[in-house]
């Protein structure tokens, strides 16, 4: 928990931008900070107590009350001072391409369908679809991730087993087909590419009308998923709504590119996000996020980067991204990247920093 006491920063779009990207910094427990409104300080991001008067902006207060990290607004555009949330994407200048790096090195994928890069940043190929139910394990704790797992669910017909998450919350993600889903005896049809929720500790089974492919995201996340000899009855009716579509109206900016979350805690997720997003031919700058993030590439192709290494991606590829790592990822197709990301912990995929 932490405590922030806020002035009104409605004003704050007309702040001087002191930075384009917000700070990091690492917080002690009980530490107090005083955040520039103004972008006038001396002593970004902190407030260096005269340069906002006569200006009409106020530092913001900020006490933690556990250590943690944290990203302090640099451009003081955002609406969540002190905070980023991702608003300096949206800036003249904020989302910039960047030329390719030179000598770097061209990684390939393994008999096992992974290209590693020189950090646990990887790029894997799910399996083609069996002639039975199968569920292959993409990101795990084995592989490098400490907050999410995810698997790759094919099934050409019939039903799944029974599986479930005894330590984490599970988002599907459907990659093609048609069918129900039924979480602890509740049904719901869906047909084609949608999000679904499930709490954590409940069962859930599969049913194909038509061959499905699922991305099944466990947050956070272990080696496997629990299978149960049958289906319960203990369906979490505070959290009613388990189906996302995607929705147009919902797009959020951010530079040239685009998102849409389609999961997160207003359906009942706990610090994470499931969203999908839209990436024309472009090359980010290098970046990095402080959640942990595997990313699947719904159409398109293109080249994840990191400061040393470098690795194509296509459609059904997943990227892993750990926390903090430096990574750009860049369109190679004119028609653009679909993508769709689960992040954890977070719940803005629009935050970055350098």
């Amino acid at each position: 928990m932490t405590e922030c006491k806020a002035a009104d920063t409605c004003s704050a779009r007309k702040a001087h931008i002191a930075s384009r990207k917000p700070y990091y910094r690492e917080l002690r427990a009980g530490q107090k900070i005083k955040w520039c409104a103004c972008g006038l300080s001396k002593r970004q991001p902190f407030c260096d107590s005269v340069s906002h008067e006569g200006t009409g902006f106020e530092p913001i207060e900020y006490v933690a009350k556990e250590a943690e990290e944290v990203l302090l607004c640099g451009c003081k555009q955002t609406k969540t001072g002190p905070f980023c949330d991702g608003e300096h994407s949206n800036l003249p200048g904020g989302y910039k391409d960047e030329e390719e790096p030179q000598n770097t090195t061209l990684v390939e994928a393994d008999a096992d369908g992974f290209a590693r890069l020189n950090t646990p940043c990887y790029v894997v190929s799910p399996p083609a679809m069996s002639d039975a139910y199968a569920l292959a394990r993409l990101v795990a704790p084995e592989t490098g991730a400490q907050f999410q797992s995810q698997f790759y669910l094919t099934l050409p017909a019939g039903s799944s087993p029974v599986l479930a998450s005894d330590v984490g919350d599970v988002v599907l993600w459907v990659r093609h087909g048609a069918g129900v889903v039924e979480i602890e005896g509740r049904s719901f049809p869906f047909d084609g590419s949608c999000g679904v929720y499930i709490r954590r500790g409940e069962g859930f089974r599969l049913t194909a009308s038509s061959p499905l492919a699922v991305y099944v995201s466990e947050c956070p996340g272990g080696n496997n998923l629990s299978e149960r000899a049958e289906m319960g009855a203990n369906f979490d009716e505070a959290w009613p709504e388990r189906i996302a579509k995607i929705d147009e109206d919902a797009r959020q900016a951010m530079g040239p590119r685009y998102f849409q979350v389609l999961l997160d805690d207003r359906h009942g997720l706990r610090n994470t996000a499931q969203f999908i997003g839209h990436i024309p031919r472009s090359k980010a700058e290098m970046h990095r996020h402080l959640y942990e993030e595997a990313l699947i590439i719904i159409s398109g192709t293109g080249v994840i980067w990191n400061d040393d290494f470098r690795a194509p991606v296509k459609a059904g590829d997943v990227i892993f991204f750990p926390r903090k790592i430096r990574h750009s990822l860049q369109c190679t197709c004119d028609e653009g990247l679909d993508v769709l990301g689960l992040i954890h912990p977070g719940t803005n995929p629009g935050i970055n920093y350098e």
